[in-house]
């Protein structure tokens, strides 16, 4: 559905993202085979600050892992929306995205004013409901009676 002079448009971006892909699954290659080899290592060894930081490494890499598998995640997304022809449109104000911004950030699916709308509402949201739990904690006076 897509017209040639939008694939030509789109191009560089195009360009830009498979070359961000190739280089996103050979980050997560090398941090598969440097998890493979530290638990290959078998028995937990020296002491027990050791093991913490073996293990505080350990979960970094997978969070690390979980952060590339998204962005690889997103530029698969922006791929497929390029070949549909809905690429470079904010998904919140439907405006183009301008050139700029998409070559920066070429998987972003919103514009600065709508992302950072976005952002400023996750912020309050999560406040919110850091402080509902905090609320949720008793206070004293329960667990000094039993």
């Amino acid at each position: 559905m897509t017209t040639k002079p939008a694939k030509k448009k789109w191009k560089e971006i195009k360009d830009i993202l498979q070359q961000m892909k190739e280089d996103t699954l050979r980050e997560i290659s090398k941090t598969v085979k440097s998890g493979a080899e530290t638990t290959a290592v078998g028995e937990p060894s020296g002491d027990i600050y050791d093991q913490a930081s073996s293990e505080r490494d350990r979960e970094l890499g997978l969070l690390l892992g979980d952060r590339e598998r998204e962005k690889l995640h997103s530029i698969d997304e922006a791929l497929l929306r390029i070949d549909e022809g809905e690429y470079g449109i904010c998904e919140e104000c439907e405006e183009e995205i301008p050139l700029g911004r998409l070559k920066a950030m070429p998987f972003t699916r919103h514009c600065v004013k709508c992302k950072s709308d976005l952002e400023k509402l996750q912020a309050q949201t999560k406040r919110f409901e850091e402080d509902r739990a905090y609320r949720e904690i008793p206070i004293g006076g329960e667990e000094e009676d039993a």
